[in-house]
């Protein structure tokens, strides 16, 4: 039985079950109402494994181990997605330093014609006029309007 304090148990709890311990996942919450309990904090550890060998700690619902496997996958795929917001923002800020107002006649910077002209920009390529060839048929902006939002430095 462990007291949660933000750290995430459920890999510990995971890797204790299938060593073949009964874990129960209790919220210390429900322990801290029960009248009588210790005042320091060191005592808690006593107090809780009192209360749940009287049976007074009521053990958290567990999915089944396929169910924990899917939400480990769909909560990894939220970070990737997060993570990815994150890095998007930090290219928009990085080109904003470098007076590169791509967004300004693109709706979609990260798109298939922001990449062609970062890998572009990337390989050594800095005059706008080349990036001419790189936009995509969708883009309303004119060639000579995204070379003027591209001057930079």
């Amino acid at each position: 039985m462990l007291e949660s304090t933000g750290v995430s148990w459920i890999p510990l709890l995971q890797i204790r079950e299938a060593r073949g311990f009964a874990v129960a996942l209790v919220n210390a919450r429900h322990g801290k109402n029960v009248p009588g309990r210790p005042k320091p904090d060191r005592c808690d550890c006593r107090w809780l494994q009192k209360l749940h060998m009287s049976g007074l700690l009521a053990p958290s619902v567990r999915p089944p181990e396929d169910i924990c496997q899917l939400r480990s996958l769909l909560r990894h795929r939220d970070h990737l997605s997060q993570m990815t917001v994150k890095h998007i923002q930090h290219l928009h800020k990085a080109r904003d330093h470098m007076n590169l107002h791509l967004h300004h006649v693109m709706s979609e910077v990260p798109g298939v014609t922001g990449l062609r002209m970062l890998r572009a920009s990337v390989a050594g390529e800095r005059d706008p006029r080349t990036f001419a060839p790189y936009r995509d048929y969708r883009i309303t902006s004119s060639p000579d309007i995204m070379s003027k939002a591209l001057e930079g430095e």
